[in-house]
């Protein structure tokens, strides 16, 4: 399936990139929406575009760029390393700010890192494999069941963790976790299929979210809005589940009580029945946006 970027038109019409101005991707994925921007800015502008997967990177560098744009900075980095990327790279403060926290399709489609339950590739999960975190493969090998059910619980709001975790350490007894089919099978097994979600679905996200420290990045990135984007300038987000969602909008009204930025979304913006149906993977998204005081 491709790469089609969500809550797109919605995304320039909160950002509001106007040309000459500079904007910032701080997660590039398929490259879609920073294609759009781009443009917004036109020649005279400038773009930042960052990205933890190297995969990532190297796609944006070869498709993006002129005619579009003639300041084009791609990082290969972590978003909640943004002040330290710009202060590299001597740029200002930006205009606009936006973080879309889905996986890309080509993530998903074939990264060779088993982000997805649908193929059979290496139970890895690192957006950074030189990034020093232990991989997916490594955590279910290692952690106690109590342990594993944590994560799961935590991060993937999985009501059956226990069973799952117990599952996968007495699986682990006869055969170590090297790929992703031997998970999704050993889940499926302890939990049965019930309609058309894959019961490894929340499993996959919250080992994906814990071995990529995802919340923390959030969270570390929220603080550091104010050096990042400049007083006027915007921010807009796009999260795919509830802990995302919970963290950004806490943020977001903290900055608003403190007078230190204005709310654009009172309430999360979400795709259009036309967007869900062209392009489902779209339907948990939900888009916040503040304007920086």
């Amino acid at each position: 399936m491709p790469h089609i970027p969500v809550l797109l038109q919605e995304v320039i019409g909160i950002l509001d990139p106007r040309p000459g101005g500079f904007v910032i991707d701080g997660t590039l994925g398929g490259g879609g929406h920073a294609r759009e921007l781009a443009k917004c800015v036109g020649q005279s502008g400038t773009l930042l575009g960052v990205d933890w997967d190297a995969d990532a990177v190297r796609r944006a560098k070869e498709t993006l760029g002129a005619p579009e744009i003639k300041r084009l900075v791609i990082v290969q980095g972590n978003y909640a390393e943004l002040p330290a990327v710009l202060a590299k790279e001597k740029l200002q403060k930006a205009d606009g700010l936006l973080l879309d926290l889905g996986l890309s399709s080509d993530q998903l489609a074939g990264s060779g890192r088993g982000f997805s339950f649908e193929g059979d590739e290496p139970l890895d999960m690192r957006y950074d494999t030189k990034s020093g975190n232990p991989s997916a493969a490594e955590l279910l090998n290692r952690l106690r069941a109590d342990e594993l059910a944590d994560i799961f619980s935590s991060y993937g709001e999985e009501r059956n963790a226990r069973r799952i975790a117990k599952a996968i350490v007495e699986a682990r007894r006869k055969e170590k976790f090297l790929r992703v089919s031997q998970l999704a099978s050993v889940i499926e097994s302890a939990v049965p299929r019930h309609g058309k979600t894959h019961p490894a679905t929340k499993v996959f996200m919250a080992l994906r979210i814990f071995v990529n420290r995802e919340l923390e990045n959030l969270e570390t990135i929220l603080e550091k809005l104010p050096a990042v984007v400049r007083r006027g300038g915007k921010v807009a987000i796009i999260t795919f589940h509830s802990l995302e969602d919970r963290i950004v909008k806490h943020r977001f009204q903290e900055l608003a009580k403190t007078g230190r930025a204005t709310l654009l979304t009172k309430k999360p913006i979400t795709p259009t029945r036309e967007e869900i149906f062209k392009n489902p993977r779209s339907r948990s998204a939900k888009l916040r946006a503040i304007v920086m005081q």
